[in-house]
């Protein structure tokens, strides 16, 4: 057995761990209690299996590509990072990324990743035609929007509990450059935040970084990203079509003491932080997709910033209709509690794709915590606001949200359920998220 977390380090479990070098050796690793996992970029316990968890990273080639179309055919196991620095140079890159490249394509699929973009394109199974999936009965599938239809939507977003996924076929976006022409805007609170993001709808990605030390008048005041490809005649004549990828430049070496993070030292840096992004404001600027789409892969291993005992990141989607006073009551909650939340976002949603897919039209909020004090009761009084709202928890970040705020979120449940059961009547695939919010107890 061995010691099983995902990206937030908790919880921590043990688990029997295989890595299957064949297709036909994952159809033997599946037994009861089995889930597949990809690079571990998943927060919580989703890629955890109840009993045995398949590594899947080891499925790592590309069957086909299609340069006239952008079409590809490849095994799960790739990782984003591989497809970007790969094809990026050829012209293409994925339509849809998430805030790191070092997830693998299964993972990207099983939690249908959303971007920057997904207010006008969608998520990542938009973009997906076709899976090979191994059911948990043993059958080996390919699930399209026409062929075992109800698999291929069960299967996007599904955390990976319809079987293993195997290849996919997707269609990636036809770029001139790897480059983007990014505007920052300051905003001085809440209100102008989501008013910015509002006016930025016709951009193709839009993000907002929040203070969340900042107090009374100042409550939400932002960043705002907006971006857009940039085309060869924008670059400067030194610069290359297509940036290099680097591997991360900077490590965190060691657990990091909890009394790191606290409230002066957040504080102090989100006033450095907003006061040097306000500084960019007004105009636009080039600059590599790598640090507009991946800030954080710049640093490895930064989940250590959060000390040995981990940290649980909370992502929520607040509908709409009332979004704003729901958005500022919990920052409101955090700033009086004093643990501001090292990272912020706030993005622009959708609809979602799958049946169990996170987005809904409204906005997201994901804010980072680390695991002390009463946190878990104080993200339990957070999702008492979530769901009154008609919001939901994002499951590909969760490590702790109780099946009844689970329920309350996901309406089409039960449907997702019935199709689980015809792929799978046995119930071999678990993982500890479904034990924790699916199963039956």
């Amino acid at each position: 057995m061995t010691l099983v977390s995902g990206w937030g380090r908790f919880p921590v479990v043990d688990s029997d761990v295989l890595r299957p070098r064949s297709f036909e050796a994952v159809g033997d690793a599946v037994v009861a209690g089995s889930v597949a996992r990809g690079n571990g970029r998943a927060y919580g316990d989703a890629a955890i299996g109840a009993v045995r968890t398949i590594g899947m990273t080891g499925f790592d080639r590309v069957r086909s590509f299609d340069p006239a179309t952008g079409r590809i055919r490849l095994e799960a196991g790739v990782l984003l990072a591989d497809l970007i620095d790969t094809f990026g140079p050829r012209g293409f890159l994925p339509f849809v990324v998430p805030g790191t490249r070092f997830v693998s394509i299964g993972g990207a699929i099983a939690a249908d990743v959303h971007g920057k973009n997904h207010h006008c394109e969608g998520g990542f199974g938009r973009y997906v035609d076709s899976i090979l999936l191994r059911t948990g009965q043993g059958d080996v599938i390919e699930a399209s929007r026409e062929q075992n239809s109800d698999a291929f939507f069960a299967t996007v977003g599904g955390m990976g509990l319809t079987g293993v996924i195997l290849e996919a076929s997707m269609r990636l976006r036809p770029v001139e450059t790897g480059w983007i022409r990014e505007r920052v805007i300051a905003t001085s609170d809440l209100d102008a935040a989501m008013r910015a993001l509002d006016a930025g709808d016709s951009a193709t990605y839009s993000v907002a970084w929040i203070d969340c030390a900042a107090r009374g008048p100042d409550l939400g005041r932002s960043l705002i990203y907006l971006g857009e490809h940039a085309g060869k005649d924008e670059l400067t004549e030194a610069a290359a079509a297509f940036p290099v990828g680097r591997n991360p430049g900077l490590a965190v070496p060691m657990d990091l003491p909890s009394m790191t993070l606290n409230r002066y030292s957040i504080r102090a840096f989100n006033e450095l932080y907003y006061r040097m992004g306000a500084r960019r404001a007004g105009g636009s600027q080039i600059v590599s997709l790598y640090p507009y789409f991946f800030p954080l892969d710049s640093i490895a291993d930064w989940n250590r910033i959060y000390g040995r005992r981990g940290f649980l990141q909370h992502q929520c989607v607040i509908p709409e209709a009332g979004a704003r006073a729901v958005l500022a009551d919990i920052l409101d909650r955090i700033t009086r509690r004093g643990d501001a939340s090292f990272l912020a976002v706030l993005k622009k949603l959708g609809h979602g794709d799958g049946i169990l897919s996170f987005p809904l039209p409204g906005y997201t909020l994901a804010l980072d915590f680390p695991l002390k004090g009463d946190i878990l009761n104080f993200l339990d009084e957070i999702d008492r606001l979530v769901v009154a709202s008609g919001g939901r928890l994002y499951l590909a970040k969760d490590a702790r949200q109780s099946r009844a705020t689970f329920e309350a979120g996901y309406p089409a449940l039960p449907r997702f359920n019935a199709i689980r059961r015809s792929l799978d009547p046995a119930g071999n695939i678990r993982s500890k998220l479904s034990q924790r919010l699916f199963d039956e107890v």
